[in-house]
């Protein structure tokens, strides 16, 4: 490396190429800060062209979220400006979106009802904010650790078919729900499938479905390569939206019945004052801090939004194509910080949103700058145009959701986890029916569930080395314990010891054992001195430490060869059934 100097006289002409004169003659000097300022510089169109098809989904989350919870609309759009800008900028997460969750709406809509007013509630989302804070100093995002893959890649597609699923209706010019609506059950007591049914058999709009198909078709066409190579830096998301808009307004100016009406388009609340614009924002009422019921929403609305941010965070993370890995424990304090300020101004509780950040990856974003911009975005849509958000068609914006849900739920994804074996199998697609026929949570938890009793399946057929197979007087019958037998592979040694067969010599070897449960000794034992001498079985063990107090644990009956054609030594890790 040449030294890079102010003055030219100090400069050895012999010794520097050409490219580093004119460093040397004008003193620049690449800091990181430098550097950090070309990355972003360099990644800018990518992050704008991704911020905008972010904004796209996210005004109608915002909306739709807000109105499924019970709370004002606008805070849903405070919301998600709040998790843009603020906790974009404080996360160390390159892709990750934040907004309000739809896995909160059934939450925030009990706790509005039960502490009576929406700026009590507020003051819980501060004191959630808080707890967040001190949950990510205290380390907590470790948690994130142990979610099984299985389990996080069994959610992705359970999102990805549950967006194709609830946006289908509103394609088709139904928006009888909410738009971010996750819950198999809705709040009217019909579900995702009578929706569809409702939508199909009474409620198509023509003009929906010709804008819904033209999106699709628009955005499609715009991923080819000819089209992306010469118009990389312009979103098809955006194109198809402008689109829909105008073919929406020319219907309109000719009276055609395919025209989409009000209630299928966007609705922001309008200010008609900037006096007005602020008097949209909600201060919390503080006069309810001694009230016990607002500690106990706070601690609620702080574990559940931690959790699911946790688990978006892993998701995200393994979507990334550049395979960045965030850090969950700075995540949850951006998070609290977050919702710190969501709560002072009136926005709903922020998680990062799983469909919102992996639109921004289907988008090309390359670094959080896209996060940040969608924030502002909304922020300075909502203030100054909100007249011509508000004439987007829901078809359009369904069309795009459409796309991004099928992006998660490849039929490829199924292929892949079924060719992986049984054990990452069965916790994936459980996870998959569980999230999509209940709620987020309450699948992911049905998903860990069936992923302990994988684990505990195969950590019982892993314990010891054993083939099923026919066996011979005089064979001689060797089972080999792993490292660590615990008392998991109680059933599983049992069920073997008491299938053997009669006049057979057994060698159970533990040798390579660094640990072994008492349960499992107990078991070893009352078969070496009771079960095998009814069965007329000749036992060695082979490697069992003097503290186990197993007798004569190193006696050898009969020493088995490794060139006798009668030994059985194996390698495939099941038992006797």
């Amino acid at each position: 490396m040449f030294p890079l100097v102010h003055h030219v006289g100090a400069v050895n002409a012999c010794s520097i190429p050409c490219y580093a004169w004119r460093t040397a003659l004008i003193g620049v000097r690449h800091t990181p800060e430098h550097m950090q300022f070309s990355k972003i510089k360099a990644n800018l169109k990518y992050d704008l062209s991704a911020g905008i098809v972010v904004f796209l989904i996210a005004v109608p989350l915002c909306l739709g979220i807000a109105l499924a919870s019970g709370a004002p609309l606008f805070s849903g759009m405070i919301s998600g400006i709040i998790g843009g800008i603020v906790v974009g900028t404080l996360s160390k997460s390159h892709t990750s979106v934040s907004g309000p969750a739809a896995g909160l709406a059934a939450v925030v809509l009990v706790a509005i009802q039960t502490l009576g007013s929406y700026e009590a509630f507020l003051l819980a989302v501060v004191l959630a904010g808080l707890f967040q804070i001190a949950l990510g100093f205290a380390r907590a995002g470790s948690i994130a650790d142990y979610f099984p893959s299985s389990v996080i890649k069994g959610m992705l597609t359970a999102i990805g078919i549950i967006i194709i699923l609830k946006q289908i209706p509103h394609a088709l010019g139904y928006d009888h729900t909410a738009e971010g609506a996750e819950s198999f059950v809705e709040n009217d007591g019909s579900n995702t499938f009578s929706s569809i049914w409702t939508a199909l058999t009474e409620f198509i709009h023509p003009g929906a479905i010709l804008v819904a198909l033209m999106a699709i078709g628009i955005m499609l066409v715009w991923d080819k390569p000819f089209i992306k190579k010469r118009l990389s830096s312009v979103p098809g998301a955006l194109v198809a939206v402008i689109t829909a808009v105008l073919l929406n307004q020319l219907l309109k100016s000719f009276g055609d019945p395919w025209a989409i009406r009000q209630e299928h388009l966007v609705s922001i609340p309008i200010a008609q004052s900037m006096g007005e614009f602020i008097g949209l924002f909600t201060m919390p009422d503080f006069t309810q801090w001694a009230n016990p019921a607002i500690y106990t929403t706070a601690f609620t609305l702080c574990v559940v939004a931690s959790i699911e941010t946790l688990l978006s965070i892993e998701a995200v993370d393994r979507i990334d194509p550049q395979m960045r890995i965030s850090d969950t424990n700075r995540e949850l304090k951006a998070q609290g910080i977050g919702n710190l300020i969501s709560g002072l101004v009136g926005g709903l509780p922020i998680t990062s949103v799983i469909v919102r950040s992996s639109a921004n990856i289907d988008a090309n974003s390359r670094s959080k700058m896209s996060a940040i911009f969608h924030g502002i975005l909304i922020l300075v849509c909502v203030a100054l145009i909100p007249t011509i958000l508000n004439l987007i068609p829901l078809a359009a914006l369904a069309a795009i959701l459409i796309l991004t849900g099928y992006k998660l739920a490849k039929p490829k994804m199924f292929k892949t986890m079924y060719t992986n074996g049984k054990y990452q199998w069965w916790p994936f697609i459980i996870t998959v029916v569980a999230v999509v026929f209940t709620d987020l949570l309450t699948g992911v938890g049905i998903g860990l569930a069936a992923s302990v009793v994988s684990i505990l399946v195969g950590n019982m057929k892993n314990a010891y080395k054993f083939k099923k197979e026919k066996y011979h007087d005089g064979d001689i019958i060797h089972i080999h314990l792993s490292q660590e037998v615990s008392f998991l592979n109680k059933a599983g040694i049992k069920h073997t010891l008491n299938k053997l067969p009669k006049n057979s010599k057994v060698l159970i070897d533990a040798r390579g054992t660094a640990y072994i449960d008492f349960d499992i000794l107990e078991i070893i034992r009352e078969f070496n001195e009771v079960k095998a001498p009814l069965k007329n079985i000749q036992v060695n063990l082979r490697g069992f430490k003097e503290a186990y107090n197993l007798g004569d644990h190193d006696f050898v009956a009969f020493e088995p060869s490794d060139d006798n054609e009668n030994a059985k030594e194996f390698d495939k890790k099941t038992v006797v059934h």
